[in-house]
């Protein structure tokens, strides 16, 4: 059977952990800036842990 190959795509956008949580940028912080007060753009700076609806997909794509 032939290797399986992981989502470079993925791999860019997010990190694993030591203890094997998965790290993406918080979103929301792309358009619309000037409608989004400070005190919002700010809260969406940084990363988050990803949703756990969504970890099973994302390391299946990193191949995990």
């Amino acid at each position: 059977m032939p290797k399986m190959k992981n989502h470079s795509g993925i791999g860019k956008r997010v990190r694993v952990t030591g203890r094997g949580k998965i790290m993406s940028q918080q979103a929301g912080l792309r358009h619309h800036l000037e409608l989004k007060s400070s005190r919002r753009t700010r809260r969406l700076t940084g990363v988050v842990e990803v949703a756990k609806a969504d970890v099973k997909r994302i390391k299946k794509l990193l191949g995990r």
